[in-house]
């Protein structure tokens, strides 16, 4: 999605293992992405979003930016978990629509998939079964991302997609 070194590409999320690591390939390629702590700009709040898109106009977002954390957290955070995440994707999508981001990369979760799914997994098994609980509610918002990619592809035409790495180590 970098292209040009003058392309303006957003990584929200930079801070976290995926997105500083785009960072890091982004910058090996010439182009010095636009970021933005949390205390910066709170992805949840939509007139903070809007302004900032508003002002940076980014061409591409790579959206990796959410609440994560293991099995105790999801365990017993699940309402945060759903909702910061739901905030967030619908926020961060809905803005690169308003402001005419070119392209936009979600970045999903292997959790989404059922708990029993064949192996290996395919994207047909999306939505076919129960979710692993432990962290349900986490995945749910993920799906819901993909959704919201899906559903502005294909209403307003949004060069949108979606991307579940399978492992992030290896």
């Amino acid at each position: 999605m970098a292209g040009q070194s003058s392309a303006k590409v957003f990584v929200a999320g930079h801070r976290g293992l995926v997105g500083s690591a785009i960072v890091r390939r982004l910058q090996q390629e010439g182009v010095t992405p636009l970021t933005a702590t949390r205390d910066e700009l709170d992805l949840r709040n939509q007139s903070a979003v809007n302004e900032w898109f508003r002002a940076n106009r980014p061409d591409s977002v790579y959206l990796v930016a959410g609440t994560v954390g293991g099995i105790l957290a999801n365990s017993t955070r699940p309402a945060e978990f759903i909702y910061d995440n739901l905030l967030i994707h619908a926020t961060v999508v809905h803005a690169c629509h308003l402001h005419g981001t070119r392209k936009l990369l979600y970045l999903g979760s292997s959790c989404i998939y059922p708990r029993e799914a064949a192996q290996p997994m395919t994207e047909n098994a999306l939505l076919a079964g129960p979710l692993e609980p432990t962290n349900e509610f986490y995945a749910v918002a993920k799906i819901a991302g993909i959704k919201l990619c899906q559903a502005y592809r294909r209403q307003y035409g949004c060069d949108f997609i979606s991307a579940m790495p399978t492992n992030l180590y290896g």
